[in-house]
């Protein structure tokens, strides 16, 4: 399995809960330092929580299951400031 297929497999653990939501979210890129760009869709990209929901639940997913991965950042979340 390479890197992108174990962070999808870590988003699919919090996956169920965005949607619940009406959200989503994407891997754009994973970086050779070991950064992953996350794309957050649908109501994500826009509700205020989003931040939270980054930190507290999609990074924490991510992290735990792929510790090659050293950040997780959403690539249009300043958008949204």
């Amino acid at each position: 399995m390479n890197l992108t297929e174990e962070v999808e497999q870590a988003l699919e653990t919090i996956r169920p809960y965005l949607k619940a939501d009406g959200g989503d979210v994407s891997v754009e890129e994973i970086t050779a330092e070991g950064t992953v760009k996350l794309k957050l869709l649908g109501n994500c990209g826009s509700c205020p929580m989003s931040f939270m929901t980054m930190k507290s639940g999609i990074e924490q997913a991510i992290m735990k299951a792929v510790p090659q991965i050293t950040s997780v950042v959403a690539v249009n979340m300043a958008e949204q400031e």
